[in-house]
């Protein structure tokens, strides 16, 4: 249950200014107020998916963003943990790895012993008691995270990333942490009593570290099944006196049914006999909230609760602090959990006019910790590669051909044809798969890549390009290419034709999977149902959705031979493409697509990123679709070739509204 709403209005407003907020116009939590002698409050608080956004500022950019930040977020800390009697601060992981100031660290300036990370300098001045580990903690390599985790103030815990499994039984493995610890804290009852409660933390991350990060983990890591090693370790959690189990799941909810090794488990790990509560992430969505969870069976998204236990997820990049809090009670000497609420309290909110509105302000301690390592982040994004004779944007990479797109393609192309040259592969024909990762959707309406005319920097690659993936090269079937194409085609709603105005894309499909293939040429068909589920699994063996899929001007050979170049989270099977997968690999780079797009645009001294055209929509006569887009993709929309779109007038949260004409 979330707090009424003027209690939280009150709240907020004391927030501004931070910690400095009086004291006089913060509430108390219910629990707080109503704890009887034999009963106590304990908030525990969460960030979760910052990725080393530490500061309020868009790299990418180059300017403050007030929708992100540890900075901000911290600021709540000292009144939220002042609304409760007693609380604790989890991290729930991805803290290492998603924006220029990662980068710098991991490229440029580097770890040696002794060095403190900048996240971590600044998650030891907010008092963390824990925190475990996201996938994007092993993006640099198991070195460096070690060396960044050596920093620490609090300790990190995970029970199912092993060195080695050599049983059926987690608790024989050897693992690379402690799968949990058990905090002993002095909490205050409602007489005002002292006693110790011991609350246990265990952490997990996705399964699915192994194929996305497995140029650094194979030969040196294994992970479980985050259920499987919940249902070993929680038991001895309980043995060794745990009043209460907190878990610290870096992964989402997903409703889909429970399978071995899932991503998402979170909603089957609340069902883990012996957990009380559930901090969840990866996802950067909300819980509880009114739309991201609505209809899950199981979850419970207006009071905060998976299989009846109180959880949260506070969003990602700081835009949140989640907070469950429990009316304990004594039973003896040990506690019990009587009442809980749940809340994903927000840093900023939008005004009438779709303004976004700060609800905080910066915690000094926090920027001072990382000033340094801020100004030196700026001079590195800002430093030249190259120009481009034409403006590179995203607003309209999912609808039309994009030079955004286009630019990572033709990248990619040119460094594996120079790799292939003198090997095997060299007469193979080579195609280029890209995704646009700056697609607006829940990164919000000024989330997309806009680099204009002329001088292109560090932090225009890194905008273009987002995560430091490296490049691969598959070797597939023409046939296999076309199914690729379909599985990409889930980005698209069916559209019945003659309708005006249908909703265009699905918005539960991630951009990253929306990959375009360059070098050869095709329509999609929006009249014909999905060919493949979600996990890539063939649901409608009659539907065809990409047509007059051609190469070289011809019908692509369904038997014949492609290299196609693309990074190694799609060639290890990631986002499960039917028969894309790491036995089809023939190349694995010691280069990041990043690293490969710099040397590309330095090679070429200035680019042209126009977009060739290579795909569109299968006309249907009288039909048209609505979609969102970035309100600056309005200065582009006479440009798409290709493509009728019109002005279609305001959406939501920022957004802007276009009619795609088919």
């Amino acid at each position: 249950m979330s707090l009424p709403t003027a209690l939280c209005t009150i709240t907020r407003r004391s927030l501004i200014g931070g910690a400095a907020a009086s004291s006089a116009l913060v509430m108390l939590h219910p629990f707080a107020a109503r704890a009887a002698a034999n009963q106590a409050h304990l908030r525990i608080m969460e960030t979760t998916d910052i990725h080393v956004h530490v500061l309020p500022y868009d790299y990418y950019a180059d300017k403050p963003n007030d929708t992100l930040g540890l900075a901000r977020t911290a600021t709540i800390i000292d009144s939220i943990r002042a609304e409760a009697g007693n609380s604790m601060l989890i991290d729930n992981g991805d803290f290492l790895q998603g924006n220029p100031l990662g980068d710098y660290i991991a490229y440029e300036r580097g770890m040696k012993e002794g060095d403190k990370h900048p996240v971590i300098k600044a998650m030891n001045v907010l008092g963390y008691d824990v925190g475990t580990l996201g996938n994007h903690e092993f993006n640099y390599g198991l070195d460096f995270m070690f060396k960044v985790l050596a920093g620490s103030n609090f300790p990190y815990v995970c029970a199912n990333l092993t060195k080695g499994m050599l049983a059926s039984d987690p608790k024989r493995d050897e693992l690379f942490f402690k799968p949990y610890v058990i905090v002993e804290k002095q909490i205050r009852d409602g007489s005002g009593a002292t006693n110790p409660v011991k609350v246990g933390f265990i952490g997990f991350v996705p399964p699915q570290i192994m194929t996305w990060d497995s140029k650094n983990l194979e030969g040196k890591a294994q992970t479980r099944d985050i259920v499987d090693a919940a249902k070993a370790w929680v038991p001895a959690m309980k043995e060794e006196g745990a009043d209460i189990v907190i878990a610290l799941s870096h992964s989402g909810i997903d409703s889909s049914g429970f399978s071995d090794r899932m991503e998402n488990a979170s909603l089957y790990l609340a069902g883990v006999e012996g957990i009380d509560a559930v901090f969840t992430g990866h996802q950067h969505l909300v819980f509880p909230g009114p739309k991201d969870f609505d209809g899950i069976v199981g979850a419970d998204a207006k009071k905060g609760k998976l299989m009846g236990k109180p959880a949260v997820m506070a969003g990602f990049w700081g835009s949140h602090m989640g907070l469950i809090d429990l009316l304990l009670e004594r039973d003896g000497t040990s506690w019990k959990i009587v009442d809980s609420t749940s809340e994903a309290r927000p840093i900023y909110h939008r005004d009438e006019n779709r303004k976004v509105v700060a609800d905080v302000k910066d915690k000094p301690e926090v920027i001072a910790a990382t000033a340094q390592e801020h100004e030196a982040t700026l001079a590195y994004v800002r430093r030249p590669v190259g120009k481009t004779s034409a403006p590179l944007y995203s607003y309209f990479a999912l609808v039309a051909d994009d030079p955004s797109v286009q630019i990572v393609s033709n990248a990619q192309s040119w460094y594996i044809k120079d790799m292939l040259k003198e090997g095997p592969y060299k007469d193979y024909p080579v195609l280029s798969a890209a995704a646009p990762f700056k697609a607006g959707g829940r990164g919000g309406a000024d989330y997309f890549t806009d680099v204009p005319a002329g001088d292109i920097a560090i932090k225009n690659v890194s905008d273009l390009y987002l995560y430091p993936n490296t490049v691969q090269a598959v070797l597939i079937t023409g046939e296999q290419v076309k199914n690729w194409l379909e599985m990409s085609a889930g980005m698209f709603n069916q559209i019945t034709p003659g309708t005006k105005d249908a909703a265009l894309l699905n918005d539960s499909f991630p951009s990253y999977n929306y990959d375009v293939i360059d070098g050869v040429t095709y329509q999609i068909d929006l009249s014909q149902p999905v060919r493949f589920d979600k996990d890539g699994k063939l649901l409608n063996p009659n539907a065809h959705r990409i047509v007059d899929l051609q190469f070289e001007g011809k019908p692509i050979d369904p038997v014949r031979k492609f290299v196609v170049v693309t990074n190694n989270y799609r060639a290890g099977g990631g986002g499960k493409f039917p028969e894309i997968a790491g036995d089809k690999v023939i190349f694995v780079a010691p280069d990041t697509n990043r690293d490969v797009i710099v040397r590309y645009i330095v090679s070429q001294g200035t680019i042209n990123p126009s977009a060739d055209g290579n795909w569109s929509f299968k006309p249907l006569p009288g039909t048209s679709a609505i979609f969102e887009t970035g309100p600056k993709a309005r200065h582009f929309a006479g440009e798409i070739k290709g493509a009728k779109i019109e002005d279609a007038g305001e959406g939501e949260n920022g957004f802007a509204k276009f009619r795609l004409v088919l």
